[in-house]
């Protein structure tokens, strides 16, 4: 990679490699802050036709992420990286469903509408005409990326979200009552193609020295990286999850070199412990959802916090609440209670040039070893 966008890249490799092992020495941060000066003119920017092109027009995409890199500084541990995502959950699409295109979302129709009895078994379906243009999106962001910024891995998800999202969430809580023999088959179909759809995408956006980087959550590494995740698991009871979920993650982890459950809400607290037992997942992100403090917030300690980090294992959170001052001095608390490794916290909002400098110098003075 050049240092067009981000110097020392492999000082960068090193920082997520020590992460993920729960080991780095220091508080891990992602933020974006605005350039004194731009590095280059923008671009030209043309508006999107519709909802569908906003998704779809990779040439046009790519022009408004270099855009943003050469008006914004990568600060931390931040790194840029351009994703390309057909909603989240595209397994769907490429297993018949179809997307409602939304200019901040996507959603995915229902397919299996009357049962189960008589659809077919899930199979790879090379034809299908969104793998096939998902692959050509990739392949053109790839060309257009060249040295400049990494490609991430599409949010392709996995296990029973992908059943959830064909069957629709109310019948698949009736199907996991009834029919829990059919659901776990179709599960456990889903688990065997998942690496039939990971794997192209990262031939293709693997960096000759090895690296990958996944487009939810901001994070590479060494091989094979993904964000795994269970959605539907607020709606299940800890031994569902154990009986239907907990299996398609460990076979996940056992592939990937690097994964970190999303763990999306209070109601899906109650899966930690089971979480914990997964040997190969490396950590966990904490959504703390919709009107909710975030992740920051002590609340979430005990029965978070405390698991994950006893257990050796990781923790990426949103600093989203207060200004700037609030937020740092809420990292502050978790140094003082947990010590300095272990935690990847990202500010999603763009900070000013002078804000971005107050962040560095703090974490010089109060989080380096």
């Amino acid at each position: 990679m050049n240092e067009r966008y981000r110097a020392n890249w492999q000082k960068l490799y090193d920082e997520f490699e020590a992460w993920w092992q729960a080991k780095n020495p220091s508080p891990m941060l992602w933020a974006t802050a605005k350039r004194k000066a731009p590095l280059a003119a923008a671009e030209a920017e043309t508006p999107f036709a519709d909802e569908k092109d906003f998704y779809v027009n990779t040439r046009e995409l790519s022009l408004r992420y270099r855009n943003f890199c050469r008006e914004h500084e990568f600060l931390g541990q931040a790194f840029p990286n351009f994703s390309l995502n057909l909603g989240a959950g595209s397994l769907a699409l490429y297993l018949g469903s179809e997307p409602n295109f939304h200019w901040d979302t996507v959603w995915f129709s229902e397919t299996v509408k009357n049962g189960w009895q008589g659809v077919p078994d899930f199979s790879f379906d090379e034809k299908n005409p969104w793998w096939q243009l998902h692959l050509d999106l990739y392949r053109q962001a790839v060309e257009l990326a060249g040295d400049d910024y990494l490609v991430a891995i599409p949010d392709i998800v996995e296990n029973i979200d992908i059943v959830a999202a064909l069957r629709g969430p109310q019948d698949t809580c009736f199907d996991l009552m009834d029919e829990p023999e059919e659901i776990e088959r179709r599960v456990r179909q889903i688990d065997g193609l998942y690496f039939q759809y990971y794997e192209p995408f990262f031939q293709m956006v693997r960096r000759p020295e090895g690296v990958s980087s996944y487009t939810a959550f901001n994070i590479l590494g060494q091989g094979r990286v993904a964000k795994i995740q269970c959605d539907f698991a607020a709606l299940m009871s800890p031994a569902q999850f154990r009986r239907f979920t907990q299996p398609s993650l460990a076979a996940q982890c056992a592939v990937l070199d690097h994964a970190i459950y999303h763990l999306d809400g209070p109601d899906a607290i109650r899966h930690v412990d089971a979480l914990m037992e997964i040997d190969r997942l490396a950590g966990i992100q904490w959504t703390s959802g919709a009107g909710n403090p975030d992740g920051l917030d002590a609340r979430w300690y005990e029965p978070i916090f405390d698991k994950v980090r006893g257990a050796g294992k990781n923790l990426l959170i949103y600093a989203m609440d207060g200004d700037l001052d609030q937020k740092m001095a809420g990292i502050d608390r978790l140094v003082e209670r947990y010590g300095k490794s272990g935690f990847y916290v990202q500010f999603p909002d763009v900070l000013s040039y002078d804000e971005g400098q107050h962040l560095l110098e703090h974490a010089d003075q109060y989080w380096k070893e």
